[in-house]
């Protein structure tokens, strides 16, 4: 399951990343001042909810980091200070998920809102439950920015793990697509599995067993109210979020006759080859806001309607409804019994 990566320069964001690397330099004895030195983002702010910041800013303070520690631990003291409470709601709807499979879908799903700097998906395979990430970071191809970035969400994931289950919950291995780095050593200690570098692809894996284990704070209405919270704030970053955004309202503007790319063009007064790029440039592509709207409204029919899948199929602009039905695995990681069991049980 994929998410697809914001606007990179886009402000809205609270500055809880920022706030935490700072924090770790300044035990280095570098000051602030210096940490946020050329990002644009103001000292006196990196502690207020209500201040915006954007992927771009914090990509430039880890530059800054970079530049100015000789700790190669600091991206891992970062990802170890970045507690799912720092997340707002998307870390207690984190918390409070009925399962470990939900909050591994759910992670992906509402990732948009945690300042995120790569892309990230998850999957099941060979008794593995694997996170992966594909893109090595929105606009940067630093690699020692990207190095440090893995490093970062590596041990954010233990981070996180171990604050949903209230005790350690250490991966089984860990899989890293660049070379080993001179002090590779401590990697191992942060995150407490073995590390395999020169890997095909950037990968964390975790025994499938704790899919199926229950959150230490797992609360049905809770998990309930918290998600539609996030659905609610993930819609309002789609309606701010520039090309991508107009695209997706328009898509949702008649669910079941959605228009082609060349008709969303001409609708927004240029050409396909144009709003491919602007869609590009954001990060995204007009079939992944597409797979998107269809994925929202294939939820929220299955969840509220009594509808058969072949009736969803025909009303989301499937050919077949069996394709509906593997897009809908895919989406959920369930089919459409199980996922409709799962919620008339809740």
């Amino acid at each position: 399951m994929r998410n697809r990566p914001p606007t990179y320069n886009e402000r809205i964001y609270a500055p809880y990343k920022i706030a935490a690397l700072v924090e770790v330099l300044a035990g280095q004895g570098i000051p602030p001042s210096r940490s946020l030195q050329g990002t644009g983002v103001d000292e006196d702010r990196i502690y207020d909810a209500t201040a915006l910041t954007s992927i771009r800013q914090y990509v430039e303070v880890c530059g800054n980091a970079l530049a100015l520690s000789a700790d190669p631990a600091t991206p891992f003291l970062t990802g170890s200070r970045l507690h799912l409470s720092a997340y707002g709601m998307y870390g207690y709807a984190l918390m409070s998920c009925l399962q470990m499979r939900d909050y591994f879908l759910l992670g992906v799903k509402y990732h948009s809102l945690a300042t995120p700097t790569l892309t990230i998906e998850w999957s099941e395979r060979d008794g593995k439950a694997v996170w992966t990430f594909p893109d090595a970071i929105v606009c940067n191809e630093s690699p020692d920015i990207r190095r440090f970035l893995i490093e970062q969400q590596y041990t954010q994931h233990v981070t996180h793990l171990q604050d949903v289950f209230g005790r350690p919950c250490f991966p089984v291995k860990a899989c890293f697509s660049y070379a080993a780095p001179a002090y590779a050593e401590i990697y191992e200690r942060f995150l407490g599995c073995p590390c395999e570098f020169g890997h095909a692809q950037c990968e964390l894996h975790y025994d499938a067993a704790i899919l199926d284990q229950r959150p230490l704070l797992a609360h049905r209405l809770t998990a309930t109210v918290l998600q539609q919270t996030c659905e609610g704030l993930i819609s309002n970053a789609r309606t701010l979020s520039g090309m991508a955004g107009e695209v997706y309202q328009r898509l949702l503007r008649r669910p079941g006759e959605f228009p082609g790319m060349e008709t969303i063009a001409a609708q927004l007064g240029m050409t396909s080859r144009n709003l491919r790029r602007y869609l590009s440039a954001e990060g995204t592509s007009f079939s992944a806001i597409l797979d998107d709207v269809r994925s929202s409204l294939a939820v929220e029919y299955v969840r509220t309607t009594e509808m058969n899948g072949d009736d969803i199929a025909l009303l989301l602009g499937f050919s077949e409804p069996t394709n509906f039905r593997r897009a809908f695995k895919r989406w959920t990681g369930r089919t459409t019994r199980e996922y409709r069991a799962a919620a008339d049980s809740g």
